[in-house]
């Protein structure tokens, strides 16, 4: 009896958390200075299989944005440019670009499904005076099994980022 019990606990203790993991495409080069400026790319949308997410876009955009917010000032979040190209191209000179782009999410009824909540984001940060790369890295996150209903894919930008951003400093 005590068998049964002791891997319900285990399976409970293991579903009432989130996982992360974080893949360096390229490792941060140097570190980045306190109160440069930034502009912030709005990636598209994300999708999984034929359903688009609506905001989803702004919705990891401002998670960058606050991930960056203790670190700089000088932020600024670009709705219409969603790639490099578009943001080298704005007036406002920013020492450094940030773009994000959602490579999957997937919003799951967990509670009822037993399906987690899927993310995966690619953050790249470029230097804007020469256009080279400083640092690219993917996150992914799965949602905790226990959800209660509360859980959506961005619930899951907050924690991963602000580690990332905070490794960049």
């Amino acid at each position: 009896m005590r068998y049964p019990t002791l891997l319900l606990a285990i399976s409970l203790v293991c579903g009432c958390a989130s996982t992360y993991e974080q893949v360096d495409v390229t490792a941060p080069s140097a570190k980045l200075l306190h109160g440069n400026s930034i502009m912030i790319a709005t990636p598209s949308d994300g999708s999984y299989e034929a359903k688009a997410y609506s905001g989803s876009g702004s919705m990891t955009a401002a998670a960058v944005n606050a991930a960056f917010a203790p670190y700089s000032d000088k932020i600024s979040v670009s709705a219409e440019c969603q790639d490099i190209e578009c943001l080298k191209n704005q007036s406002t000179p920013v020492d450094y670009f940030v773009v994000p782009e959602i490579l999957h999410w997937e919003d799951r009824n967990t509670e009822w499904s037993g399906k987690k909540d899927k993310l995966e984001v690619k953050l790249s940060v470029i230097d804007a005076a020469d256009g080279t790369t400083l640092a690219t890295t993917i996150i992914s996150g799965k949602s905790k099994w226990a959800t209660f209903g509360g859980d959506h894919p961005q619930d899951l930008l907050p924690e991963p980022l602000k580690k990332y951003v905070e490794s960049l400093y």
